[in-house]
């Protein structure tokens, strides 16, 4: 009875996109638009956190950029998104991954998960 989801429901994009999970390297391919040009813009870094329920769900990703730390925040249900590729799968014990801020070179790393 409550419109609200009925109409989200209704207007809902049913975009695919991989499972992946906090301390995963990924890119993801952002749509841009600059006045009236338009351009898709990778991102890679890793998931540091996951939040957010249902279909509100967002999650930051991390990198290092010219020795400087940038996160950006995407929301899931983001028309912008073009695509998220899984590069890595890292293995990591904690949900949010705040601590990489502190660390730098080598300690910011992730290990990678074996199968």
């Amino acid at each position: 009875m409550d419109l609200i989801k009925v109409a989200e429901q209704a207007f809902a994009v049913g975009k695919e996109l991989p499972k992946f999970k906090s301390g995963d390297t990924v890119t993801v391919a952002y749509r841009i638009v600059e006045g009236n040009k338009e351009r898709v813009q990778q991102f890679r870094g890793d998931v540091i956190r996951i939040s957010g329920h249902q279909e509100k769900k967002r999650f930051t990703v991390r990198k290092i950029s010219g020795g400087v730390g940038v996160e950006r925040i995407f929301p899931m249900d983001s028309p912008f998104i073009e695509e998220i590729i899984v590069n890595k799968v890292g293995k990591v014990r904690r949900a949010k991954l705040y601590y990489l801020r502190k660390l730098t070179g080598k300690k910011a790393r992730i290990k990678e998960k074996r199968f």
